[in-house]
């Protein structure tokens, strides 16, 4: 059983990305589009997200381009008072309801929930097991970056019989305490799962964190939708960068002008995902100091961990969060028009919602997918500091090349999700001047070094 359905566009996966690249499309073109997504709703991993999950950057950075998520509005009580707001879980998930609801009202978009893409045209429901083929849609592979999850993906080690693990969801399902926590992971979501232990009363000595890389992260406070506060933390990186003799002086650099952060000031962090992380997050973190760097967990057996070089005790009765799977993903950056697909992928340095956006606006303004290509390349998530150096090199020349543009620097100008934009009619300051003036000295000769320091782009 099957019907065909007349659509321009063909969108698999109705994440953050593809969300992104369906609004800016159908804001600036008379098109008809496809929404597919494996899950019941829009919004992707966020639909599986552990409860206690924010998002790291500010809300204004997140989203689709038509849309602000949230009310730009300064945090006014906390720890991060002060700073834009960050949404919860709960929020970014009716955000993405409501957007649906618009485009679909709009008569633009129609979306397939639990359905699966089979290739050709064709997607099929997981749920009644119809086929619905769509004739001549141009395919938009929005799943190329698509994020693992603890709650979707078995642990990465072994688990013997009698062992207590569990992903980091269920935490906040617990009725029974363990006398001791084993965290592993290195990234954002591992430390989430140790703030919120900590907010929950639990004794920083109850806790193991297994952290098989250091990380680098980002301070929150310079990576603001303000254009002197963000500008002035790119003028500092081209700098920094400028000046750097390796890139472990690169990021200590970055480190004594206040924008990246790492847990142990004793150790070299290795990765540099770099999410950001708050200073009063910072200082509870280094609370602990039952942490295991014995590289990746191999195999848990009740009251034991096992790595590659041995084993470590842990209490009989320690419930390990896994908080392991792979988040970002770093496949090969590929050009995104190609006769076979569209392939979302960032387009500057990080912001993925972005570069799906300005990829969705590119799309509706021109007619050659050479000329797209030339303004959209993609650039990649960053993993080590040497792509971290690579992917600022080939960002800052992607954003180079789009903002040369006069209709897209206006568009962008414009859109909240672009972190490095100028409003209209934003007011002058001493500080943004100096930004900008700092910006146009120091970045050719960066972006140089930092080629140089990231090894063959």
């Amino acid at each position: 059983m099957g019907r065909t359905v007349d659509v321009d566009y063909l969108v698999v996966g109705a994440g953050a990305m593809g969300m992104a690249f369906a609004d800016a499309l159908t804001e600036h073109a008379d098109v008809r589009v496809a929404l597919v997504d494996r899950r019941h709703g829009v919004g992707g991993h966020w639909l599986e997200a552990y409860p206690f999950v924010r998002l790291h950057q500010s809300s204004a950075f997140y989203g689709v381009a038509s849309t602000l998520l949230g009310g730009g509005q300064l945090q006014q009580h906390g720890p991060e008072k002060g700073l834009q707001e960050r949404a919860t879980q709960s929020e970014i998930c009716a955000y993405y309801a409501r957007i649906l609801d618009r485009m679909v009202e709009s008569g633009k978009v129609e979306f397939f929930p639990n359905c699966e893409y089979a290739g050709d045209s064709t997607v099929v429901s997981h749920i009644s097991g119809e086929s619905v083929e769509m004739p001549g849609a141009r395919i938009v592979d929005a799943r190329y970056l698509a994020p693992s999850i603890p709650a979707e993906k078995p642990p990465p080690f072994g688990v013997a019989d009698g062992a207590r693990v569990l992903p980091v969801n269920e935490l906040a399902r617990l009725e029974e305490a363990p006398s001791q926590y084993v965290v592993v992971g290195s990234g954002k979501t591992a430390t989430d799962a140790c703030i919120w232990l900590l907010a929950h009363g639990v004794d920083p000595d109850a806790i193991c964190w297994v952290r098989p890389r250091d990380p680098w992260m980002f301070n929150r406070a310079v990576v603001q939708p303000d254009p002197a506060i963000f500008l002035g933390m790119a003028a500092d990186t081209m700098q920094a960068a400028e000046r750097s003799t390796s890139l472990e002086d690169l990021f200590l650099r970055l480190e004594e002008a206040g924008i990246m952060l790492r847990i142990d000031r004793t150790v070299m962090p290795t990765m540099a995902k770099t999410p950001t992380l708050a200073t009063w997050e910072l200082e509870q973190l280094r609370t602990l100091e039952n942490v295991v760097r014995r590289g990746h967990l191999r195999h848990v057996d009740r009251g034991t961990l096992t790595f590659a070089d041995g084993s470590v005790s842990v209490a009989s009765d320690a419930l390990v969060v896994h908080c392991a799977a792979d988040g970002l993903k770093y496949p090969p950056l590929v050009p995104v028009w190609r006769p076979e697909a569209i392939t979302l992928q960032p387009i500057r340095a990080g912001f993925p919602c972005f570069g799906a956006a300005v990829v969705g606006y590119v799309e509706a303004t021109r007619d050659s997918d050479a000329e797209k290509n030339r303004l959209c390349p993609p650039s990649p998530l960053p993993d080590t500091m040497a792509t971290w150096a690579r992917m600022n090199v080939l960002g800052t020349q992607a954003a180079m090349s789009f903002s040369a543009e006069p209709d897209v620097k206006e568009w962008t100008d414009r859109v909240a999700l672009y972190p490095a934009r100028v409003p209209p009619g934003h007011p002058a300051s001493a500080a943004l001047d100096d930004a900008r003036e700092r910006l146009a000295k120091h970045t050719k000769p960066a972006l140089a070094r930092l080629a140089e320091l990231a090894g063959p782009i």
